[in-house]
């Protein structure tokens, strides 16, 4: 509905407090990752399209992981070229963890490094670099986003993994190279870098025609284009149909292309129920696709249902709280709820970051007109950048605002504007506002008229604004009800979306044999001594899946890898700490023989287990 822009980070966090958006959506989620633009070492800037690409597949293969949240896109692309402490960004994006990484590429090599930071604490609990061949780029983001998957399940705790995070585009290397570029200028949000992506994809598409992840990228900019104008309306979202369907075809796995569908199903063919099932799919494959979050919020309240709505609001907001999009969709959620005084303020800190943002402007007029405040309407265009004007949306909004304040002859005036408008090309949007305006004016037979002839026609903004609350007027009446069974069919909101019990991973009998064979092979192997151990190669060690092992920790012994291991090691430091023949060892020695591998580690989880510093714990021997 809403294209992205950004506030500053400081602005938006005041934001949210002063909006009042529930800041349990930005609490620290313990299994919380945010990741930062990768840094670009190479010797050339053109490669700066490369590594925000490495970023954004890495974001989106962790963003597949389930009970993992990943910060979006958006809000950790803020922070790109900005030297702000991770102490901050952390409680700003409201994760326990970042990831920072750097890219350097010479001809086919590439040297990728990366580095996961506790954000509370501000210390690095691992690093790692790959050296690698270009022509093995999707191995390596997948080997990347494993392990960084496999370290923040063996510091946080369980989580399951599947075997593949990242799964190869294409054949053609050029192709993707391509394709990068193109995603590089779509992010910029404005219709000449639009422009510029669509070029770069139809050559990724020249090269490999069965790039789905391209053909994703022009119904992106075919929608984009038509939302804000610079195309037609049916020749943008044509186009998108088309494409998707396309991408769909040669990979159904793609939550973006669901959430395409569900836009065009519900703005397009005015199907309630197909843009939920689509939406659901889009969930189902990725819940951290914030667009969808926001869009299944939309769906909920322009349905009734209040409560389910705020949850995808608030699940939308902790994944993307620095994203203007998502202030938006909080925005329009007080508007439906009739909260036009709140929804007002958080419009006004969009319109402030943005003056040129069209739907904050649309719904801000909404909120005066129900408000009563319809001689700020009647100017409100005289103040607005013209080039955003879209003129059936300004005449509308002057004839309900006239319709508001009882002046006949200008409601009439303006009102025969609108229906001259409504035999053009893209006419629904004046012949919604005539809607409306019987809506305005208490004309019910004439408004369920015109709701009867657009459900045959399938008009494109029937779903949209027959919930509106300037239709209030035509609610108390039974044959509202009766098109709002018929348009948002109540059977679909049966079940849950999301909801679904976690089956565990190992039965009882099964889990206390593992439980056993571990503390044993513990007590006999001692196998916490080696710095290198991960949960992974334990799990080979044990004969046992490593989701399982992880579950059996977290379960059965209540503790994550790292706390488990660490536990065993710190046992270990305290007793060689007391052998005379180890006097002649530091601290630091003495841990690196416990099996840790880090100073801070050592220290953080000695404190944590004796309550103790260790030269405290040393001095009191």
């Amino acid at each position: 509905m809403c294209h992205e822009f950004q506030f500053s980070a400081k602005a938006t966090f005041t934001y949210l407090q002063s909006t009042k958006i529930p800041l349990e959506s930005l609490e620290n989620h313990n299994k919380s990752i945010a990741v930062l633009p990768f840094v670009n070492m190479s010797a050339s800037e053109e490669n700066e399209f490369f590594c925000d690409g490495i970023t954004e597949e890495i974001i989106n293969a962790l963003a597949k992981i389930e009970g993992l949240k990943v910060t979006s896109r958006t809000s950790a692309f803020f922070f790109k070229g900005k030297n702000i402490p991770i102490s901050e960004i952390g409680p700003q994006l409201g994760v326990s963890s970042v990831l920072e990484g750097s890219v350097r590429l010479s001809g086919k090599n590439m040297r990728i490094t990366a580095q996961l930071i506790q954000a509370k604490e501000d210390f690095h609990f691992w690093s790692e670099t790959w050296d690698r061949q270009m022509d093995n780029i999707f191995e390596v983001q997948d080997e990347i986003s494993l392990l960084i998957a496999d370290k923040l399940r063996e510091h946080y705790g369980h989580f399951e993994i599947q075997e593949h995070l990242v799964v190869q585009q294409t054949n053609n290397l050029d192709a993707y190279t391509l394709f990068l570029k193109g995603r590089f200028h779509f992010n910029k949000w404005n219709p000449e870098d639009v422009e510029k992506a669509m070029q770069f994809y139809q050559q990724a598409l020249e090269l490999d025609p069965h790039h789905a992840n391209s053909l994703v990228g022009l119904a992106d900019s075919n929608s984009f284009l038509a939302t804000t104008g610079f195309i037609s309306y049916e020749e943008g979202w044509g186009k998108c149909a088309e494409l998707t369907n396309q991408a769909l075809e040669l990979n159904d796995q793609l939550p973006s292309a669901h959430y395409q569908l569900a836009n065009l199903a519900f703005f397009v063919a005015a199907d309630f129920s197909q843009s939920f099932s689509h939406i659901q799919k889009a969930l189902a494959l990725n819940p951290n696709h914030v667009e969808s979050q926001q869009f299944m919020s939309f769906l909920y309240i322009v349905s009734g249902k209040k409560e389910l709505a705020r949850k995808h609001l608030n699940l939308a907001l902790s994944i993307d709280p620095l994203s203007q999009e998502t202030q938006f969709f909080s925005a329009y959620l007080d508007y439906m709820l009739e909260d036009f005084t709140g929804s007002l303020r958080k419009l006004d800190a969009c319109l402030e970051a943005n003056p040129k943002n069209i739907p904050a402007h649309i719904v801000k007029t909404n909120c005066l007109l129900m408000m009563g405040k319809h001689h700020e309407v009647i100017h409100y265009f005289d103040a607005i950048p013209s080039e955003i004007i879209v003129p059936a949306e300004k005449i509308g909004t002057m004839a309900l605002a006239y319709a508001a304040g009882k002046d006949e002859d200008n409601t009439a005036k303006y009102l025969k504007m609108l229906h001259e408008l409504v035999s053009d090309e893209d006419g629904f949007t004046a012949d919604t506002f005539v809607f409306l305006i019987y809506g305005q004016t208490h004309q019910k037979d004439r408004a369920f008229d015109w709701v009867s002839r657009a459900m045959e026609k399938h008009h494109p903004l029937l779903l949209l604004r027959f919930a509106d609350p300037l239709m209030n007027s035509i609610k108390d009446d039974p044959r509202y009800f009766d098109f709002q069974q018929q348009l948002y069919p109540p059977e679909l909101f049966n079940a849950k979306v999301g909801d679904k019990d976690k089956k565990a991973l190992l039965d009882e009998k099964t889990a206390v044999h593992f439980k056993e064979k571990l503390l044993s092979h513990f007590d006999k192997e001692a196998s916490y001594l080696n710095p290198d151990l991960s949960l992974r190669s334990l799990a080979d060690q044990l004969d046992i899946h490593p989701n399982q092992l992880s579950w059996l920790l977290n379960e059965s012994l209540g503790k994550n890898f790292n706390e488990f291991i660490n536990h065993y090691r710190v046992e270990a430091f305290k007793h060689i700490a007391k052998d005379p023949a180890k006097s002649h060892i530091t601290v630091l020695g003495l841990a690196y023989e416990s099996g840790f591998n880090s100073k801070t580690v050592f220290n953080t989880y000695f404190k944590k287990e004796t309550g103790l510093t260790p030269k405290q714990f040393l001095k009191d021997l």
